[in-house]
């Protein structure tokens, strides 16, 4: 393509294409080119070109950006001279175009924050684009919605992000506002993983407009054929074709109010110093997939971080030494081995990008101010969840090895580790007898056998010693499986894998556990171990005793055994 004159030169020769882009990319920054097409209608090879065109003239920018869900692009905001050009083919002032289009630099720096959720969202937009088109489309920087969409008739829909950081409290908090909010006609709910999704169901449930929920993984990949949009109903799954199909015809939409301070953007090499919201652009797809792990699972050492990654040690080293010179891990050596943990900076990217709480993120998993030369006590940790997975260092480092070695073992059998949950997610609450309870595992997973879903709770168990504490352990699980809520929660009946320290206190725990659940009449799927056996041989060797069978078998075994 030849070179072309800076834009105020060329002012009055923009092609109608180029000028299209313009006012798209105000409306929706950071789309990448194909997601550009699909809003804009236009065919893939020409809004290459007038995107190209309008960056060699110094109206349009680019960052780079990769997730694990979202293949690496280069996605386009517009410069300060694209949004003063935009406002005079328009007819209106830079501040009047500021104040009605993201477009400023301030909307920018938030939605840098928010990249990896942008770049999934800007996906869903481009599929419904395929249904119904053209769409309005509108971000949210406080609304319970992440953003939505105007449909051509009318309608509007609310899209929900679900986070993997986003706690159930919040959630909650969340849907209720959406709730009691705007008239959508209909909401899409995206959830990370398949326990979110239903529990996220639970909460739409009375909503005044249809709620549809998907993955979020499957939202990003699937045509708009796929039947992945399950109904607030507990029906079959539908495609997004179907959904909109039965979405109300009228609805309305939230309108923030607009910030006070609007400026035009900057370029983003003309800033000084390290600027935290670019992290989500800078980073590649495995650094974040390692800071996500050593979020879920803080103190993680780095044998245990190279079994649940699937690589090797130099490869962590490399990570880990990464990470730790971006100001986003911390290294430290505790109880006689190295340990990771995120440091304040990398909390703080995991929330914006989740739109939870910074500051609460940090007041529960801070590693501050442990110092990497002269570690402090447990004491002296001031996230209150971090500094109690350090007191009790052995439990937690028993735990991690457990889901790291599940992750490896997985990698060289049948079965698939399709989720592995830390305790801050595991936990799951019900009413029993018009009182609400929990049970509060140490971990959560989900295996897949083909078609099968094995879920499971994992107790590691280390106070339980007398008969009536192993009784007392066990009365929460007793509840939470005397109805059908565990099916509800998990599409199969979970597992409950207990691991104790002796062979001889498993054995124990299983005389116990059988006596409890002949009394209450409720069975629990049962599988107990111990410690050595599960260092020895990995967790998905025949090493489980059940509650009514003193064979060792794999935890996995059909239930009737």
């Amino acid at each position: 393509m030849s070179a072309r004159a800076p834009w105020h030169r060329q002012e009055t020769l923009l092609p109608p294409l180029e000028r299209e882009l313009l006012s798209h990319l105000a409306a929706t920054p950071l789309l990448d080119r194909v997601e550009l097409a699909a809003l804009s209608g236009r065919s893939p090879s020409a809004v290459y070109e007038g995107a190209g065109a309008l960056a060699d003239v110094g109206l349009v920018a680019t960052v780079p950006h990769a997730s694990e869900l979202v293949p690496s692009a280069r996605r386009l905001h517009l410069t300060s001279g694209g949004v003063e050009h935009l406002a005079g083919m328009d007819g209106m002032s830079v501040e009047a175009l500021l104040r009605d289009q993201p477009a400023s630099d301030e909307w920018l720096r938030a939605l840098m924050r928010r990249l990896d959720a942008v770049a999934v969202i800007y996906r869903l937009a481009s599929a419904l684009s395929e249904i119904a088109f053209p769409i309005r489309f509108r971000w949210y920087r406080s609304a319970p919605a992440d953003a939505a969409a105007a449909l051509p008739d009318g309608g509007t829909l609310a899209i929900v992000r679900i986070g993997r950081s986003v706690e159930r409290t919040a959630l909650g908090h969340r849907l209720r506002r959406l709730r009691e909010g705007a008239g959508y006609s209909a909401a899409l709910l995206l959830a990370p993983d398949e326990f979110r999704l239903r529990h996220a169901r639970r909460l739409a449930t009375g909503m005044p407009f249809v709620c549809f929920s998907a993955l979020e993984r499957h939202a990003v990949a699937a045509s708009v054929e796929a039947p992945i949009w399950r109904p607030p109903s507990g029906g079959a799954a539908v495609s997004l074709t179907t959904a909109l199909k039965s979405v109300q015809r009228a609805g309305s939409w939230t309108r923030e109010p607009t910030r006070q301070r609007r400026t035009a953007p900057r370029p983003f090499n003309a800033r000084i110093g390290a600027q935290d919201w670019l992290l989500p652009s800078q980073l590649k797809p495995v650094q974040k997939r390692t800071l996500d792990l050593i979020a879920d699972w803080p103190w993680l050492t780095p044998h245990h971080l190279e079994q649940m990654l699937g690589v090797g040690r130099r490869r962590v080293s490399q990570l880990s030494g990464q990470l730790q010179r971006s100001g986003l891990v911390a290294s430290v050596k505790i109880a006689g081995r190295g340990r990771l943990a995120l440091t304040d900076r990398a909390l703080t990217m995991i929330a914006n990008r989740d739109r939870a709480s910074p500051a609460l993120a940090r007041k529960r998993w801070s590693a501050s101010p442990l110092d990497a030369e002269s570690p402090s006590d447990w004491r002296d940790v001031s996230g209150t969840r971090t500094r109690q997975l350090l007191r009790h260092i052995d439990h937690t480092e028993a735990v991690h090895g457990f889901a790291a070695g599940l992750a490896a073992q997985t990698r060289l059998g049948d079965l698939t580790l399709a989720q592995i949950e830390p305790p801050q997610r595991a936990s799951r609450y019900f009413r029993y007898r018009d009182r609400l309870h929990s049970v509060q595992p140490d971990a959560y997973g989900l295996l897949l056998d083909r078609s099968d879903r094995l879920p499971f709770f994992l107790e590691w168990e280390r106070r339980a010693i007398r008969p009536r504490a192993m009784a007392a352990r066990l009365a929460p699980y007793l509840r939470y499986f005397s109805g059908r809520r565990p099916l509800d929660d998990h599409g199969a009946m979970p597992r409950l894998l207990v691991v104790f320290e002796d062979d001889l206190l498993a054995g124990r725990f299983i005389r116990v556990a059988a006596e409890e659940m002949a009394r209450a009449g409720t069975r629990v799927p049962l599988a107990v171990t111990d410690r050595g056996r599960v260092a020895e041989r990995g967790p998905l060797s025949p090493i489980w005793f059940a509650a009514d069978d003193w064979q060792r078998r794999s935890a996995f075994s059909p239930l009737e055994h």
